[in-house]
């Protein structure tokens, strides 16, 4: 099924027909994820994380063989390599990067004249007021229930995007806790110009985890995720006996162990359930099945539309 195309300034900036981009997740989002995801109307994120700027043109070729879609590539800025990534996505002729964890003011201007559009992640209005400040061209409004990396702060989507919207003119993509048509309507309605989602698309057949993930998903609750390592970079996850361990041990230790098993310990790459850190959103509580990613994106896009449809034909309830 296709439904009809969205305009706004999200739209404009992405070039995808929906304003729905894929959240980036560090070795799920690569080349085909971001692929089926461009294909089916929405804008797919290549996570460049843990990648070099060889392996990230690797998946930019496998994206580009899949789709002529346009998509963007993701990178934290903290990582070592966040220049060499940017400056060969820049090359390859990516058109939007997507940064976070960091202050984008020093890529910016790199960014932009090569043509290319910035779009960076913040869970805090300082953080949106200094990106803005920076020149970059859209924030995406990242909330506490949402999956993975998540700020200090615990701001909720809903506060957090309309503290956003109505102080700073700057197009807001709202990120966490959406995963269906009402999430993004409600986006919407908070001023939000276009929404982010990850933990739903991780529960796709097209998305390259393990069973036992998807699985995982599809029968958690909202309740069924922690948050690990408060005090320092603080990340949402499925909550499970590894995750449970991780809970008890001390910000410095949990570092060290993360340090020294690296990306053995995330579920792409993991061999079972309860030794796998599964970054996940509290969103999780909404997914009760596997689906097509482009079945993800008609069904929300569908269920916003018919949701507005029965608001505007019954606003004057409350004046009853």
């Amino acid at each position: 099924m296709t439904t009809r195309g969205f305009s706004n300034r999200v739209n404009e900036l992405l070039g995808s027909r929906y304003p729905i981009v894929a959240g980036p997740m560090r070795l799920i989002s690569l080349g085909g994820m971001a692929a089926s995801v461009s294909e089916a109307g929405g804008f797919g994120v290549i996570a460049a994380s843990g990648l070099n700027a060889k392996e990230l043109e690797r998946e930019v070729s496998l994206a580009r063989s899949l789709t002529d879609r346009p998509f963007g590539v993701n990178i934290p800025l903290y990582r070592e390599n966040a220049r060499e990534v940017i400056d060969a996505a820049l090359a390859m002729g990516i058109g939007v990067i997507y940064t976070s964890a960091g202050d984008p003011q020093r890529m910016v201007e790199r960014i932009k004249s090569r043509g290319a559009k910035v779009i960076h992640k913040v869970s805090s209005l300082n953080m949106a007021r200094k990106a803005a400040g920076a020149g970059v061209d859209a924030v995406v409004a990242m909330g506490c229930e949402a999956g993975g990396h998540i700020g200090k702060d615990l701001v909720t989507m809903f506060c957090l995007v309309r503290s956003i919207t109505r102080t700073l003119d700057i197009p807001v993509i709202a990120s966490g806790g959406i995963g269906d048509g009402r999430g993004l309507l409600a986006a919407l309605i908070l001023g939000a110009e276009g929404v982010e989602i990850g933990t739903r698309l991780v529960a796709t057949r097209e998305c390259p985890v393990p069973a036992f993930f998807k699985e995982a998903l599809c029968s958690a609750e909202c309740t069924s995720t922690l948050v690990l390592g408060r005090e320092t970079m603080p990340i949402r996850v499925l909550a499970n006996a590894m995750a449970l361990r991780a809970a008890g041990m001390a910000s410095g230790s949990l570092d060290v162990e993360m340090a020294a098993r690296g990306d053995d310990l995330y579920a792409p790459r993991a061999r079972e359930k309860d030794s796998a850190i599964m970054p996940c959103g509290q969103v999780a509580g909404l997914v009760d099945g596997v689906l097509e990613v482009r079945e993800v994106i008609d069904s929300m896009v569908s269920q916003a539309r018919a949701m507005a449809r029965g608001i505007g034909e019954s606003e004057g309830w409350w004046l009853a």
